[in-house]
């Protein structure tokens, strides 16, 4: 009977601190999983606005189309910089 008890006592430990344990490992994959999601709404927005940027530059005829290209990529690079900055 003794023996019994003590093993029960064993398990029960075991099962706490297995469960402590796993609670910070689920907390972080949400974090992380949150930051994913943050990063990748900049870089969307970030598309849409590399084309408003585009768009505008056309119209105004002031750069030639490679101008107009590159500060579409130079938009967008900022906005995967950014998305990197949220994400590491």
């Amino acid at each position: 009977m003794n023996r019994k008890a003590s093993f029960q006592v064993v398990v029960s430990n075991l099962a706490i601190a297995t469960a402590l344990l796993i609670a910070p490992l689920t907390s972080y994959a949400i974090e992380q999983g949150e930051q994913r999601r943050e990063a990748r709404d900049v870089k969307q927005d970030a598309r849409q606005g590399a084309r408003e940027t585009k768009a505008e530059c056309r119209a105004g005829e002031e750069k030639t189309r490679a101008e107009c290209r590159q500060d579409k990529r130079d938009t967008k690079q900022d906005a995967r910089k950014e998305g990197r900055d949220i994400k590491y």
